[in-house]
């Protein structure tokens, strides 16, 4: 129970605690009131629910499977290790929850045209593929620097359809691309819905987005008590906005006997200041709509983050999470980049799965909630995405492709890549 004797699972926002809220431009509020009440009446709709549903059975592959993993819990002190596959959904991560909701909310609401940002792309080639099943516009914002770690993705999305703008302000990353569609939706909203893609931003974005994402748990939950016969001893899952961890944490917020734990970017570390953890080394304030733990530095400015992970890399955490921490019921810990490295090599090594870079800092961290809790426990861990997009980071950090390999490589990339900002024509 919260301190104002309301379970946590029953909060909906539009602030958690001293979080959350609404940050925006005058020209955005009638917007967010707009999708707020088209979300309020299409949850309580049975016919929207079960056309949802219906995608998630026939399209996206719902119910995930449930894994388990001995091998690599040999090397986490013996607990049980399971792993709640959302790396197998259609289009390879648990993004696709979120999006085919938005997209069916944007038909609803009379809209032809959906944008997002993205920073691993997992999220844009969602967006991109709901929008070609429903036959929507669809424009995709994301940072240069992650246009270049995630080129497969660009490559996804557009053959799909989508319009992919690079965006060059800034560290080039999820931080300048959200900034970028705010700024498109601002001039385009009569027309255009706003698929945001992470428990972040203004109200109704963190709610609307943790709902579609709630399934993750609510799957997960019955899956372990089903192979275990009880609850697991902790969830581990990664947190950069934050919608895979909120997604399976939240059917067991009012599970007390169930820790759960978020496992922020540590990048080089966050001693070194180039990391992506909000939660572990920054403060409240406001960033991009929304009060939450932000990195900022002593004058109140957002400072750039870094990650390995392009889909981490983000100086901000949704207001939830920022309120979790707060409240002491979930825990927050920084995981570097070679932390995360070797647990990304170690699954591939003993279980046969790639998984994403994203969600080896959880791995990272389930390792050590293993040791920590021993042969009898049970960690249930959120595999957020598969690891096809990460392989060149993964190569090159492991030196599995030769200098010679990689100039290449990245030569015949930019000879081959698209002039313009409309997509390659095909």
């Amino acid at each position: 129970m919260t301190t104002s004797g309301r379970s946590f699972g029953a909060e909906r926002g539009p602030y958690f605690g001293a979080f959350g809220g609404r940050f925006v431009p005058e020209a955005l509020v009638a917007a967010l009131d707009e999708i707020d009440a088209a979300h309020t009446t299409a949850m309580a709709d049975p016919g929207f629910l079960a056309e949802l549903a219906e995608l998630h059975r026939t399209y996206s592959g719902r119910p995930s499977i449930l894994t388990e993993v001995p091998r690599f819990a040999a090397h986490a002190g013996g607990a049980r290790v399971v792993l709640k596959r959302e790396d197998l959904n259609h289009t390879g991560s648990h993004k696709i929850n979120n999006v085919l909701g938005q997209a069916l909310l944007t038909k609803r609401m009379g809209k032809h045209r959906i944008i997002a940002e993205t920073g691993a792309g997992q999220h844009g080639v969602a967006t991109a593929t709901a929008a070609a099943l429903m036959g929507l516009e669809c424009v995709v914002y994301m940072g240069e620097e992650d246009t270049r770690r995630q080129a497969l993705n660009v490559a996804r999305m557009r053959l799909l359809g989508a319009t992919v703008v690079p965006v060059s302000a800034g560290s080039r990353t999820l931080k300048d691309a959200v900034n970028e569609a705010f700024r498109d939706w601002v001039s385009s909203v009569d027309t255009t819905h706003y698929a945001f893609g992470t428990v972040a931003g203004p109200h109704p974005f963190p709610v609307l987005v943790r709902d579609f994402q709630r399934i993750v748990g609510i799957e997960a939950r019955q899956q372990v008590l089903d192979l275990t016969g009880r609850l697991p001893d902790a969830v581990a899952a990664c947190v950069g906005g934050g919608s895979n961890a909120i997604g399976i944490f939240h059917a067991f917020l009012d599970d007390p006997g169930v820790a759960l734990h978020g496992y922020e970017a540590g990048g080089d570390g966050v001693e070194t200041g180039r990391h992506a953890a909000p939660i572990s080394a920054g403060a409240a304030g406001v960033f991009q709509g929304a009060r939450q733990f932000v990195m900022q530095d002593e004058d109140g400015q957002t400072v750039e983050s870094h990650s390995i992970s392009a889909g981490l890399d983000y100086p901000g955490v949704g207001p939830e999470h920022s309120w979790l921490a707060a409240s002491g019921r979930a825990h927050y810990h920084p995981v570097t980049d070679t932390q995360a490295m070797d647990a990304f090599r170690l699954l591939c090594r003993t279980e046969g799965i790639i998984p994403a870079i994203e969600s080896a800092h959880a791995l990272a961290g389930a390792l050590d909630l293993g040791r920590e809790l021993g042969p009898e426990a049970t960690v249930l861990v959120s595999l957020s995405g598969r690891g096809d997009k990460d392989v060149d980071t993964a190569a090159r950090w492991f030196g599995l492709v030769s200098d010679a390999d990689l100039v290449a490589s990245e030569a015949e990339r930019v000879a081959d890549a698209p002039q313009d900002t409309e997509g390659s024509g095909w």
